[in-house]
């Protein structure tokens, strides 16, 4: 132990100690401080006595009268300053040394007269003023523009960097608030930003840029080396910045990526801001054919169709093997062979006597076998119960009750999903039967055949527009929802035509002028139609009270929501004019076109806004309180899509479940279906589960098909024990038990293959066409008594636009599958991350074509091929890599 030079050093040491526990506190501090000082003091190596000595000379010779002696002194101060080396936690010791003599030199600075030796002395305070200045005055960065502006600014370290922008950021927030002249900033910042590129911290240089609002000039510093770390690091701030910041920087990482001539980058960029000048752009520059093809592959998933003369890619555009590419995914996993219903529910575990079985041949007991059918087939081509025996007649459609046939006739659309050949040659014998009903299903089966893929002759619109005016209901309204289900997103003027006078009409019923607004709204989500708008508007307005009355009404105000799907604020002239309509309508359709408008952005203050809404305790029959129901659904809508938000809305969920009122609690296992589609998380699951028990009906059946949702296409075990485990449950209760029944369908959509989350391309970009399908469903869901527990089931078809296979499948040059082995694995978060880190983890080794999981990623195992897109999904085109070597295989 050092001895201790205080006088009390001979005295003993218990006696010492006692004393030293009865100094109060503050003098114990003080006396330890001093005696490490002086440990310090005598620790300090000859070295660093050396260095501490010849510091304090060059200290003095700068306050010496002689001005030839101050440049020397000044050089070698910058070069003992520059050469420290230290540790990460501690201050290098020529910045520790000078420390007592910080003020001196500062006061000495100032009377120094004008010259270079001043700018080079106030470069060497602002490297002290970052350890010793006082938080908040922004020392380094004065003395920084004082100094001599021509040295690197990096040759004083990466430390001394990041301290400068920091107080960039500070000094711009004052001048902007000043209202004061910026450029000198931003001059000093744009010699930061190489800097920070070349140093691997491209978060930083991005950062300090949107600090000064100039993200755009990144675009210049940019090289093949770092565009890609900071356009994941751009695209990472997306979610978190508020608009218009998140579009310009979509925007500059846009423009980043053409740089690099990254065109398939580049165009998931245009299509996720939604430009369809850019999409173009991107489309037309690319130069390489075989690129170009995988961009119509990606447009088509997208179902964004641009005109091109070139057949290959026109095909490649309209879907048009879509079906074929599924089939061939259906047979590599060997689940062709179609399944019957009972399959599905295994009547035989649910743990009840068979006393209420599902033999009985009850109307809906049939109805819900043929949703279930048609879902479980879906895209298969094949099935056992609707389609026809040998007589040429399947006796299954007529076994359901009147409205039951529309959906059973229907059912054969879903079944050769995306077949349009085969699928008509099935259908067409339908067309001529006598029955009105089973003619309905058959237009609407041709609707449901012909969405997502597109046919340059066009048979639905062939077909359904010469029904538009027929004298039956029943087929008036199932060929203008078909026409909406088979051109949904596509935006075609002609059927504009046909549906708007069907609209506007007044003569005609509340369901026909609200379905005719619903399917228009879903062949132009997202387009801000003016005419369309307009034509809704005015109906709302002529319409009588009792009409509006009318539970139809919703899928108008739904109609007119889907026009601003995502356009944010281009929706607010409309949102006034809703205003005016006195009607409680004119507040649900503001709900809606509100949260449709802000889907999946994130934004806080409309989230806020929507549960603003959810608060209110109205009075039933006072006051209409559906509005309220869309608000709950609109937090799930802007949530959706960006994880954090999402987790955040949960809690919410949980909260307006136990203090909402009976409308918002019925909404919120929608919420949650709409916010999980597809991913069945286990908290969500059971979450529902217990709603599936509610004492509210309405409640319980909301959840059971928000399980259904959740779990859609991905035969989930748990969930189907637990399906299977309400069906004993309910299975007295015939209405829940069609819900469970529905329910099990969906969870096992297409054998497992399918699914209906509208996000896509790693969970990056929204489906518009999707999110209206899902959405359809979803509101029939909020009044199911009048829907689908009525006479209008065929509603929930309308799920079919939202379906696809998740399937990632690999094509050679020419359009020919070509198996290769993939990593497939749970996406892991790598924004910022340095180095290269596995973007994957617990992966497994698989042999396309594969399935995707909701959250899971994709990647070549193998460095034999390159992939065409930087996101493995979907049809992924490959090229042989020229710079491949084969290991030897001994």
């Amino acid at each position: 132990m050092v001895n201790n030079t205080n006088g009390d050093s001979n005295k003993p040491t218990a006696e010492k100690q006692k004393n030293e526990e009865n100094k109060p506190t503050d003098q114990v501090k003080e006396q330890q401080g001093k005696n490490d000082k002086k440990e310090q003091e005598e620790e300090l190596s000859e070295e660093d006595q050396q260095l501490q000595s010849e510091l304090e000379l060059l200290v003095e010779r700068l306050q010496d009268k002689s001005i030839e002696l101050h440049r020397p002194a000044l050089e070698h101060l910058r070069t003992l300053i520059r050469t420290s080396t230290s540790s990460m936690t501690s201050v290098p010791k020529p910045l520790k040394f000078l420390s007592p003599h910080y003020t001196l030199l500062k006061e000495l600075h100032e009377t120094w007269g004008e010259s270079d030796n001043k700018k080079l002395f106030a470069d060497i305070l602002s490297v002290l003023s970052m350890t010793y200045a006082e938080e908040g005055q922004r020392s380094s960065l004065h003395y920084r523009m004082i100094g001599s502006t021509e040295e690197d600014i990096g040759s004083w370290g990466h430390e001394y960097v990041r301290h400068i922008s920091s107080e960039i950021m500070q000094e711009y927030e004052i001048l902007v608030d000043g209202e004061k002249n910026t450029d000198i900033l931003l001059e000093l910042a744009l010699k930061i930003v190489p800097f920070f590129l070349h140093h691997n911290a491209e978060a930083d240089a991005v950062d300090l840029l949107l600090e000064l609002e100039s993200i755009e000039k990144i675009t210049q510093f940019v090289d093949k080396d770092t565009y890609e770390r900071v356009c994941l690091y751009m695209l990472g701030c997306v979610n978190l910045l508020p608009p218009p910041e998140d579009v310009l920087f979509m925007q500059t990482a846009r423009h980043i990526y053409r740089k690099q001539d990254k065109y398939a980058q580049s165009l998931n960029l245009s299509i996720r801001m939604g430009d369809i000048d850019l999409i173009k752009e991107d489309f037309d520059s690319c130069p390489d054919p075989l690129l170009k093809k995988q961009m119509a592959f990606l447009l088509a998933r997208q179902q964004i169709h641009i005109e091109t003369d070139d057949a290959e890619l026109s095909e490649c555009l309209n879907n048009a093997h879509l079906s074929r590419h599924f089939i061939a995914l259906a047979q590599e996993l060997d689940v062709l062979e179609p399944k019957v219903p009972e399959d599905i529910y295994k009547s035989h575990l649910e743990n009840h006597r068979t006393a209420f079985s599902a033999n009985v041949d009850s109307a809906r007991n049939n109805l819900s076998s043929t949703f279930v059918n048609a879902f479980v087939n879906a895209g298969f081509g094949r099935d056992k119960l609707v389609m026809l025996d040998d007589e040429g007649k399947s006796s299954w459609i007529f076994k359901t009750k009147e409205h039951g046939m529309v959906s059973a006739t229907a059912s054969l659309g879903l079944i050769s999903l995306w077949d349009v050949e085969m699928g008509l040659s099935v259908i067409d014998k339908y067309m001529y039967v006598e029955d009105d009903n089973v003619k309905a299903g058959a237009l609407l089966a041709i609707g449901i055949l012909n969405s997502g893929v597109r046919d340059e002759s066009d048979p639905a619109l062939a077909l359904l527009s010469e029904y538009i005016e027929s004298t039956s209901v029943a087929i008036r309204q199932s060929a203008i929802f078909g026409l909406g289900l088979a051109y949904a997103g596509s935006a075609r003027e002609e059927i504009a035509d046909l549906l708007l006078s069907i609209v506007s009409d007044t003569g005609l019923s509340m369901e026909l002028s609200s379905l005719a607004a619903l399917s228009l709204g879903m062949i132009f989500v997202g387009t801000t139609d003016g005419d369309i708008t307009s034509t809704i508007l005015q109906t709302m307005m002529e319409r009588e009270d009792h009409q509006l009355n009318d539970s139809w009404s919703r899928f108008m105000a739904l109609g007119l929501a889907l026009l601003y799907l995502r356009k944010q604020d281009a929706s607010e002239a409309t949102l006034e004019t809703l205003k005016a309509i006195e009607h409680p309508l004119g507040k649900q359709a503001e709900v809606l076109v509100e949260a449709l408008s802000y889907a999946g952005t994130g934004n806080v203050l409309k989230v806020q806004k929507m549960l603003h809404l959810c608060n209110d305790h109205l009075d039933k029959e006072k006051e209409d309180d559906t509005h309220q129901t869309y608000a709950t659904l609109g937090v799930a809508l802007i949530a959706m899509g960006e994880d954090i938000g999402s987790e955040m809305s949960l809690r919410t969920f949980n909260h307006l479940m136990h203090y909402g009122e009976s409308v918002t609690r019925r909404a919120v296992p929608l919420a949650l279906g709409l916010l999980c589609a597809s991913n069945p998380l286990v908290n969500i699951l059971d979450t529902l589960s217990k709603y599936s028990h509610d004492n509210d009906s309405e409640v319980a059946i909301s959840a059971i098909f928000a399980m259904g949702i959740v779990g859609a296409g991905t035969n989930n075990a748990r969930l189907a024990q637990m399906l299977r485990q309400l069906a004993s449950f309910y299975h007295k209760d015939a209405t829940s038990l069609f819900m469970v029944r529905i329910a099990q369908g969906l969870l096992h959509m297409a054998k497992g293959t399918m699914t209906l989350n509208p996000f896509h391309t790693d969970r990056q970009i929204m489906s518009p066409v999707a999110m209206a399908g899902l959405l359809t469903t979803i509101i029939a869901f909020t009044d199911h008594k009048s829907f689908i527990l009525g006479k209008s089931h065929y509603l929930i078809y309308s799920l079919v636009t939202a379906m696809y296979p998740r399937f990632l499948i690999t094509f050679d040059e020419n359009l020919k599958s070509l198996p290769v082995t993939v990593r497939v694995g749970q996406a892991v978060d790598v924004v910022g991350q340095a180095g290269r880190p596995k973007t994957i983890t617990g992966f497994q080794t698989h042999s396309t074509p594969v399935l995707l999981a909701h959250s899971e990623r994709a990647e070549l195992a193998t460095e034999e091929y390159i992939a065409l897109t930087p996101i493995l999904e979907g049809i992924v085109l490959l090229r042989k890599n020229p710079e491949y070597m084969e290991e030897d295989k001994e």
